[in-house]
């Protein structure tokens, strides 16, 4: 049996229709930018969120892009985040001339130790960039608190965080996104809510944040060639929004389904002794954008399960903190051995709606006789 890691060819044959007449109405309507695809989304996406504002852009590392700007991670002011991310998480603040502060990973939940957060704060320091990885959020309760006595802001990464809340200390959950000053999605494909390019959307609750977004997005323009700011071109294409409110229409079921793969490998793989996984932590709702597992025989096991044509990914082989392109910061191996430990031993195994129950019981099969041999 061949299990790919992911394909976006199975959703497309069962909602064929809908992609194509959704398709067909934004070119028959005429192609618009931030027309009336990208307005209905962001709509749906606010009242799916409880956010105040969305905001539709280009992509989700655009959306970290202007946020950051918008924020003031520039000019050598510091920013408290993951070494254990990708690399927009960080390219956002520097591109501004803003410096990243790295701290380590909560070796449970790969999201960023809170507890080492505030040893790092001085008086440069003007943001926390939390990252909610893989499956949960970080300890926003946490961060909101040290944000808070300290007056930074808060910009959460949730791109691989929709349709994740967290309860913390109040009395209803909130969406990913919604609880800093800013939240950014990504709409990649392979993402929970994800298009067939690219795509990204910006929420927030503060109405002049929300204003500064959406003039930052179109060259800085509060209206048409007057320029407030220097800005980006960054908007979120039509088509690709009329995909997604498509998708927007079964993301609660899509949730469900990833949640159901997910509890195949947790019953199939808890007992076997060579493999750990992730734990979720805080009172929150969880989503399986991903699953990993955790083994000390990472890349033995991905070569098997190859030769088997089981597909898997690696998130993330190598910290950035040790990346070239972020020599310049002055940090080396060991200095966040967690985050170094933990991208020697993860795997990301299979996971999407439309991945059959046979298809991961075959991954834990062959899985499990790795192991026992």
């Amino acid at each position: 049996m061949k299990v790919g890691f992911y394909t976006s060819k199975r959703e497309y044959e069962e909602k064929q229709k809908e992609f194509d007449d959704a398709i067909h109405a934004a070119l028959k309507d005429g192609i618009s930018t931030l027309g009336a695809e990208v307005k209905a989304l962001e709509k749906e996406i606010a009242e799916f969120t409880g956010a105040k504002h969305a905001i539709g852009v280009a992509s989700g590392t655009d959306a970290l892009v202007l946020t950051s700007d918008i924020l003031g991670f520039k000019d050598g002011r510091e920013v408290i985040t993951s070494p254990f991310t990708f690399l927009a998480s960080t390219s956002c603040i520097v591109r501004h001339g803003g410096k990243p502060v790295f701290v380590d990973i909560d070796p449970e939940t790969f999201c960023i130790d809170t507890n080492q957060i505030e040893e790092k704060i001085n008086k440069n320091t003007v943001g926390i960039l939390p990252i909610h990885l893989f499956s949960q959020m970080a300890d926003m309760d946490k961060i909101m608190d040290i944000a808070t006595k300290h007056d930074l802001r808060v910009l959460e990464d949730a791109a691989e965080a929709f349709g994740m809340r967290w309860q913390g200390k109040g009395d209803s959950f909130k969406h990913s996104g919604t609880i800093g000053d800013f939240g950014v999605f990504s709409f990649f494909p392979t993402k929970t809510l994800g298009c067939y390019g690219d795509g990204g959307m910006i929420v927030t609750n503060n109405d002049r944040l929300a204003e500064l977004a959406r003039q930052f997005r179109v060259h800085g323009a509060s209206k048409k060639y007057h320029y407030d700011h220097v800005g980006y071109n960054s908007r979120l294409d039509s088509i690709q929004a009329a995909i997604l409110l498509v998708k927007m229409k079964y993301i609660k079921d899509a949730i469900s389904k990833r949640a159901k793969i997910a509890s195949i490998y947790e019953e199939r793989l808890s007992n076997c002794e060579h493999i750990r996984f992730p734990k979720i932590k805080g009172n929150q709702s969880p989503v399986y954008y991903v699953f990993n597992i955790l083994t000390d025989r990472r890349d033995e096991l991905v070569e098997f399960l190859k030769k088997n044509e089981i597909g898997t990914s690696v998130y993330y082989p190598m910290p950035l903190h040790v990346q070239k392109c972020f020599e310049y910061l002055g940090y080396k191996e060991g200095d966040f051995p967690v985050a170094e430990k933990v991208s020697k031993e993860i795997l990301a195994l299979p996971i999407y709606p439309e991945l059959t129950t046979d298809e991961a019981e075959f991954v834990c099969d062959k899985i499990l006789e790795f192991f026992a041999k």
